[in-house]
C-alpha cells in the first residue's frame, strides 16, 4: 500500500452514521457492521442508536449513530472508503442536505485539524447538531474537540433539538 494510504501509526477517528431512506435502521446497523470489515481499520465501539429530526431538511426521521475506529487509513483514504460503503447502499447525492440511504462522516480524526476541500474535520456541525454530539459522548463523554474543548460542554446547546435514544 503507498505511503499516502496508510501508515504505521493508528488513529482514532469518529465516524458519524446516519440514514433516513428504506430501513434506516437496518442500514446503520448493516453499516456498523460494514465498518468492523474496513482494510486498515478496527472497530472499537459504537454508540446506540438515535431517532433524529432532519436538521435543516425535509423528509423522514434519521437514524443515527457514531462509531470509533481504530485505523492506519490517512484521513482521505478513510474518507475515500467510506465513500465506497455509502455506494454500496445506493447513496446518490443530488443535492445538499437531501435525503440519505446511508451517510458516513468523519466527525474527529485523532487530534488533527483539517481543512481541504475535500474534507474538514473535526466534521463542521459536530459541536451544532444533536445527533452527532450525543452519539459520540455515549462512547467518548471526556472527549476534547480541537480548538473547541470538551465536547460535552456543547450538549445543553443542542438540548432542543428533536433526538431520542432508541432502546
Amino acid at each position: 500500500m503507498p505511503a499516502t494510504m496508510a501508515s504505521t501509526v493508528a488513529h482514532v477517528a469518529y465516524i458519524g452514521l446516519g440514514a433516513n431512506l428504506g430501513d434506516a435502521r437496518a442500514s446503520v446497523e448493516q453499516a456498523i457492521a460494514r465498518l468492523r470489515q474496513l482494510p486498515g481499520a478496527a472497530l472499537l465501539s459504537h454508540s446506540a442508536l438515535y431517532r433524529s429530526a432532519p436538521f435543516d431538511a425535509g423528509g423522514d426521521d434519521y437514524i443515527n449513530a457514531v462509531a470509533a475506529l481504530s485505523t492506519t487509513l490517512e484521513p482521505l483514504p478513510l474518507l475515500r472508503a467510506l465513500q465506497a460503503i455509502e455506494q454500496e447502499f445506493g447513496r446518490e447525492r443530488p443535492y445538499f442536505h437531501a435525503p440519505r440511504t446511508l451517510d458516513l462522516d468523519i466527525l474527529l480524526y485523532g487530534d488533527q485539524v483539517i481543512a481541504t476541500p475535500a474534507l474538514t474535520v473535526p466534521h463542521p456541525g459536530l459541536t451544532q447538531r444533536a445527533f452527532a454530539l450525543l452519539p459520540l459522548l455515549d462512547i467518548a463523554p471526556s472527549i476534547l474537540i480541537p480548538n473547541a474543548g470538551p465536547a460535552r460542554q456543547f450538549a445543553a446547546a443542542v438540548g432542543a433539538q428533536r433526538i431520542e435514544r432508541l432502546p
